[in-house]
Order: structure tokens, then sequence, then C-alpha cells
């Protein structure tokens, strides 16, 4: 044998032997001729059952031939026949009995005694045979033997008397079942996903579903013959589902949640539990609904959003179909509100929420009723409240000050209401506003004032007058801005409310509010110029921005018109100031030489934009008479054919007064300064009576009485009166208080404000009427000199159109100025029209 690899002389020749002559084995040789032969291949072909009687191995060479020549190995079959179609028959058998064995075991819970993969193959063989449909009938029938005759024995035996016994075993041979089935799944697997899939026939998992449905919940023809299992299951479920709305403790949530979901598994859940579950939910509900009827609102209110809120909660935790939990609360929505709707709606009831500004209350109420859809409903029975409410506020004489104060206070709680508890809604927010515009202006209400609707006007320019004189920190918390007010003013970018400016200016939106609904605006005017010019000629306006941010508020609302005189008010404040700059320039220029220095300012004012202001008479000191002579010299050289009236009434002084204690500087008015100036002397008495004091004073009644009151019976008391008291007499002393002493160096007197006289007020109100008497006529002229002719019908509508942005005026006012216009020759009627004349 070589070492290296033969030649290809040798190869050769060595394969032509190897074709030609073969070597052969004895069958019954212990060993091969051939020592080369691999042994492990025989053994392999034999184990197999394929190894010929001849093996020919001329094709393979040898690597090793001790041996020249070829050799031929025969292989003799020794074994005796066997019959295999015997055999097979009984490899089949033996499966069906190791499947029927297997599924004894799984029913009874244990293993079986041949391992599941055997089984596996086992069922595999036996499909692909075709027997297929037999072992499918043999799985349904050990299936439906083991449920009927086992199973369902023992959910008798142990389900005891009550549903809910019934429904725990049925519940724990379910879960069982379940594992079973998943073995047995396992086991037929090879079926499952072959022969019940080609032929459209349930799987095994359906097929065992049916049948323990068919056990628990019978079909309709059998079912008057076999126990009312599926029933108390049921009536199980719905005791369960009492006793959690009972509140009893007696629920468990586990089974509850468990049994719903095999009721879907098992396919039962629409035709036998739903039915039923709805069935004793309405009664259930109208029970519920009887029982409260009786209570008030808000306890129904409060009952109801409970029950709704469990009924809805239970649904979720427990997986109820949404189909269910649709029609439960629809159910619901339809006994406990609709039916009871008449108690939701009621007026009073809903009345007293509404003034108690109970929101929550209020909320679960519109919820409630959109939940039906009929929130809408509840609009009328608002709008009737705020009505009422309003028409009670108006008609209060005895809180008349404090009537916009008040109409303000239900604005913000019906705002709030319908921002926390309406969700916004528009309607109702439509709805107030329509109520506040016919309470406002019903003269039936406002008859009660000698001035009608007028007085609204009126107090809302009060109102304001309050707030720009700096009347925020007395306004009650209920009306300024919330933390949700801030966040929404900040998201519009606005300034936030919890800044003063921007809280005063909301404010002053609110009152403005009011100011839209009112028709008589005119009324409103006029009372507002006269406390803007109090605040401008007093110096009492708060801010002098907010004063200007509410004249362009007025002039949006009402034109430029209304806020004209308003204007000039303003425009004259500048002019005085320029006026007095050129005044000072003069003076300095042709001062005298020892001439008292008195620092004058004047505000020259225009008599048509400014209130009227009655004349006071007083004797002023000398050096301040010369130097409003001067002032007055200098104004009418500058002003050719104007002529200046002096209202001493507004004025206001610093003068510098020096106690024994120390030195003061007092603000003054011009009335308080003149009578202090009194005591610069020492008077001959020691003391100064009341009728020395008005003599050289030129004071006399309230005017002399408010000064000295205010001097020596108020808070700073700079002179003493004899005898002590809070009210001035004309047999009453006055000396100089020595003793009078302050912290501070600059001490502000303030002068004793006459309050408006009621005939002060009517005479107002009077002015008001007449110029709307006049307003009423200039409109008639207008519209006839355009129009030429008219009828009575179409005039009239035509004034009401043209003067409403001042105020309403009622046909029958209207009709008396007609008259009046034919009295003055400026129409002439012919027939049913009017004709203007030329």
């Amino acid at each position: 044998m070589q070492s290296g690899p033969p030649d290809s002389h040798h190869a050769s020749r060595r394969r032509q032997r190897l074709s030609s002559s073969p070597p052969s084995f004895s069958a019954d040789a212990k060993r091969p001729r051939h020592a080369g032969w691999p042994v492990a291949v025989m053994a392999t072909a034999k184990a197999r059952g394929k190894l010929p009687e001849t093996i020919d191995l001329t094709e393979r060479p040898s690597a090793f031939q001790p041996y020249t020549g070829a050799k031929r190995l025969v292989i003799k079959n020794q074994r005796p026949p066997v019959d295999r179609e015997s055999q097979v028959e009984e490899y089949y058998a033996r499966i069906e009995t190791d499947l029927e064995e297997a599924l004894a075991a799984i029913f009874s819970a244990r293993r079986p005694a041949v391992p599941l993969e055997r089984l596996y193959r086992g069922v595999e063989d036996v499909c692909r045979r075709g027997n297929a449909a037999r072992v499918y009938r043999l799985l349904k029938e050990r299936v439906d033997a083991h449920l009927q005759s086992v199973v369902l024995p023992r959910i008798r035996r142990n389900g005891g008397q009550s549903n809910m016994d019934v429904l725990r075993s049925v519940r724990e041979e379910w879960k069982s079942w379940n594992a079973q089935t998943i073995t047995i799944r396992s086991t037929f697997s090879y079926l499952d996903r072959t022969y019940l899939l080609r032929e459209s026939l349930p799987s095994i998992n359906d097929m065992a579903i049916t049948y323990f449905r068919r056990m628990v919940f019978p079909p309709q023809q059998s079912q008057a013959h076999a126990s009312s299992l599926g029933d108390r299951v049921i009536g199980g479920v719905c005791d369960m589902i009492k006793h959690d709305r009972r509140g009893d403790g007696q629920l468990d949530s586990a089974l509850l949640k468990e049994t719903i979901r095999m009721l879907y598994v098992l396919g039962v859940y629409v035709k036998q539990f739903d039915p039923v579950f709805l069935r004793q939910s309405r009664a259930y509900f109208e029970e519920f609904g009887e029982s409260w009827s009786t209570s008030s609102l808000k306890d129904y209110i409060s009952a109801c959003e409970t029950l709704l809120a469990r009924e809805e909660h239970r649904c979720i935790a427990y997986n109820f179909d949404s189909t269910t939990e649709k029609q439960l609360l629809d159910s619901a929505h339809d006994i406990l509100i609709e039916s009871y709707s008449e108690k939701l709606l009621h007026s009073d009831s809903l009345s007293k929420l509404l003034s108690d500004k109970d929101v929550k209350s209020m909320k679960g109420l519109y919820d409630l009723l959109r939940l039906s859809g009929i929130q809408k409903k509840m609009k009328a029975p608002w709008s009737e409240y705020i009505r009422q409410t309003g028409t009670d506020i108006i008609s209060d004489k005895q809180k008349g000050d404090e009537m916009v104060l008040r109409l303000l206070e239900l604005r913000r709680s019906l705002d709030l209401l319908i921002r926390d508890a309406f969700q916004k809604d528009e309607d109702f927010l439509w709805g107030m506003r329509e109520a506040f515009g016919k309470f406002m202006n019903d003269r039936k209400i406002a008859s009660c004032w000698d001035s009608g609707t007028s007085k609204i006007g009126e107090m809302t320019a009060r109102y304001i007058d309050m707030l720009l004189r700096g009347g925020l920190k007395a306004l009650p918390k209920e009306l300024l801005s919330d933390v949700q007010d801030r966040a929404a003013a900040e998201k519009e970018g606005q300034a936030s409310t919890a800044d003063e400016d921007a809280e005063l200016d909301r404010q002053l939106d609110q009152a403005l509010e009011l100011f839209r609904f009112i028709e008589g605006k005119d009324a409103f005017e006029a009372f507002y110029k006269k406390d803007l010019a109090r605040r401008l000629l007093m110096g009492r306006s708060a801010s002098k921005d907010a004063e200007r941010n509410m004249l362009t508020k007025l002039r949006g609302e009402c034109g430029s018109n209304f806020t004209h005189n308003l204007e000039q008010m303003f425009k004259d404040q500048e002019l005085a100031r320029d006026e007095m700059d050129a005044y000072g320039l003069w003076r300095r220029a042709n001062r005298e030489r020892g001439a008292p220095l008195v620092d004058l300012s004047v505000m020259v004012l225009s008599a048509s934009a400014w209130p009227t202001y009655p004349d006071s008479r007083i004797s002023l000191p000398d050096e301040v008479a010369t130097e409003i002579e001067r002032f007055d010299q200098h104004y009418k050289d500058k002003h050719t054919g104007r002529l200046l009236t002096w209202k001493h009434s507004l004025a206001h002084c610093s003068i510098k007064a020096t106690f024994p204690k120390g030195t003061r500087e007092l603000l003054v008015s011009a009335f308080q300064a003149v009578v202090l100036m009194l005591f610069n002397s020492e008077p001959p008495e020691g003391f100064l009576s009341y009728e020395q004091i008005s003599s050289a004073t030129g004071l006399q009644g309230g005017d002399l009485d408010r000064t000295l009151q205010s001097l020596a019976c108020g808070k700073y008391r700079v002179i003493t009166k004899h005898p002590k008291g809070r009210d001035v007499s004309p047999t009453d002393t006055f000396t100089f208080n020595k003793a009078f002493t302050d912290p501070k160096y600059r001490v502000k007197i303030n002068q004793i404000q006459l309050k408006e006289t009621k005939e002060e007020n009517k005479a107002t109100h009077e002015r008001i009427a007449q110029d709307r008497r006049f307003e009423t006529q200039a409109a008639i002229v207008r519209i006839m000199k355009s129009r030429k002719s008219m009828g009575h019908a179409e005039l009239v509508a035509e004034v009401i159109n043209l003067t409403k942005t001042r105020g309403s005026v009622e046909p029958a006012a209207i009709k008396k100025e007609i008259e009046s216009l034919i009295e003055k020759d400026y129409i002439e009627r012919e027939d049913s029209c009017y004709t203007y004349l030329a």
C-alpha cells in the first residue's frame, strides 16, 4: 500500500477490476470477507428494513484493498413474513383507546398516562389516514357525555339554594372547563387545523363553548324539561348588582366581573342577560324616583347624580357591553329626568337654588337635563327668576343707593353660573341679557320712583363715580375677579386682573354692561357729567387713565355726540394749564415790589360744557382778592368779550398755620380758609361768635354751618366750639385750638359736602325731561323736513327709532310734541297726514 495517491494507471485498473468482479459476502458469515466494508452502513440499512438481499458495491471504491480481484456481498433475509394490515389496524385501535383514556384523565383533572406528544402524533396519523370525522365524533360524544353526566350533576349538587351559590358553582366549573379545553385543543390541534378548518366545522374551542352553553342554558324546546340553571345564573348576576346598588357589602367584585366575561364568551349576554338586567334596572329606577320625589330639588339632583355616576362606573368597571350601558343610562334618563322634568324645572325650587348661588346643584341640574336633551327648557324659569329678582331690586326704595351694586352682584352670580354650571351656553347668556333689558326699562317697575326709568341711569352714573373716585376697595369680594378670570385674561393677552388698574377696568366694563341695557341714556349723561366735573375740579379721580379709558368706552358705545361735552371738560383742563403758565410769566414780569405773593391757580371752564354751580359771595382776604382782580384783568385783556364768574364754592387752598406745638400746612376749602384767617389776630373777647364769623366772611346758613362743623367737630379740630357738641348753632362761640397737633406736617381737612337735596335731584330730572322734549321736537322737525308729508304711525315709528339712543319716548309723548309743533306752525295736519311747513 503506497503512502501517496495512486497514479492514474493503477487507479483505472482498480476501477476496472471492481466493476467486472464485485466482492460478495455471505449472509451467515460473522464478518465480511472484505475488511474494508463499512459495517455501520449495513447496520443502519438493516435497522430501517431497507437492506436488500444483495448489495452491489461496484459503484463505491474502497480505500483499503488487501486482496486483488472483484468480490460480491450477498445478504439474505431470515425473518418470517409479517401481516402488515393487521398491524396497522392494531395501531389505530390502540390510538383510539389512548385518546379515550386521555380524555377521561383530562376530565378527571389527571395527567394522561400516554405522553401528549404521542397522542398528538396519533391524532395526526388517524387524520392522515382519513378518519378525522371519526375522531371529531369521538371527541364530541365524550365532551357532551362528560358535561351532562358529570359536570351538570356536580353543579346541582354544589349549587345550594341561592342564586349566588349556583353562580359560584357554575363559575368554578367554567374555569375548570377552560383549563381542560386548553389541554384538549393542544392534543387535537392537528384535527383543529386541518379537517375542521377545511370542512368549515366549529373549532374545538367553539364546540367546547357550545356544549357548555347547552348544559347551562339549554335550547328553548328543551327548557321546559330542563332545570332553570341558566335563569339562576342570570339571577345570581342581578342579585350581585342589587347588592352593589344597596351598598350592603355582599358584592363579590371578582365574581361579577368574571361572570360577565363568561356570559360574553358563552354568547348568552345579549339574549339571556341583557333583557333581564335592563328590566330589573328600570324597576329599580322607578322605585328610586318615587322614593326621592318628595325631597327637595337640591337633594334630588344630588341623588340622581350619585346614582348615574355609580351606574356608569359599574358598567365600565365590570366590562358591561357599551350597548347595555347606553340602554341602561337612557332608561335612567327617561325615568329620573324626563318623567320628573316638572320637578326639576319648578320655578320656585329653581329660584331657591339660584338665590342661594348654589353653583354645584345648578351644574348638576344642567348636566341632568342635558343628558335628556331638555336643558333648553330651563331657559324659561331662568329668565323669570332674573326678571323677578331684578324687579325686586329696582322697586326697593329703601336700598335705592345700593341698586346698581345689587344688580351687578346679581349679574356676577349669573355670569358665574353660565361659566361654571352651564358650560358657557350662549342661550342662557342671551336669556339673561334679554331679561335685564326688560326689567330695567319697564315703566311699571320703575313707576315707584318719581323719575321713572331715569333713576336707573342716575344710579349707574353714581356707581361709576364711586369707582373712579377710588372705590374699588369698597366693593364686595363677590364682584372681584377670581382665579379663572385672571387665567382667562392672561390667556387672551390682557393684563392680569390681579393688577389694580386692570381690575378697575374690568369693574368699569361690568358697569358698562348695565349701561347698555338702559334706554334712558340721557339721564346717565347728565349725572355722569356732574360727577365728572366734581372729580376733575376737586382732584378726586383715582386715575386719569381710568377717566380717559371710561370716556373712550362711552364714545364707542354711544358715539362722539354723546361724549362731546365730556371731552370738552378735559380740554378745558388742558387749556387752563396753558392759561396759568401764561399768567405766571405775565405776573412775574409785572410784579410790584413789596406786594405779597399769592400762588393763585385758576381753572377757566366753558359754561356750555360744565354743569351750573350756585354763586356764593364771600369776603376774601385782601391779598387774595387783589390777586383775583389782577387775573381777571389779565384774562379780559387777552380775551375780549369774555366774562368770568368766580365759583368760590369749588375753590380750595393751602395755608400755613402756626400752633404752639408746631407749624402745619392745612389743605382746606376756600370757605374754611376765610374762617381760619379770622383767627390770625386775637379777638377782643378771646373768642368769635357765630354772628361775628358770619358777618366777617359773608357765609350764611348751611354753608357756614358745614364749614364750622368741619373745623371744630371733625377729625382735625383746629378751632374749638363752645359748648362742645356735634352740631353748630347760632349761639355757639369759637376759639383757636392752641393744643392742636398731628404727626403729619400736611393735614387735609375735608369740607363737609352738602348732599344733593330732593329738590335739586328733581330739578335735574325735570331738566332731563325738558331736554328730551326738545330732542323729540327736533327729531320730528328733521323727519318732516326730509319727508315733507307722513302719516301719524309712520312718523311716531321714525321718531322712536331716531331717539332710542338717547332714551325711549312713549307714543303719547310724541303725539303731545306733534301737537306742540302744530301750534308753533312747524307742521300742519291734513286729514290723516302731517305736512311740513317751510
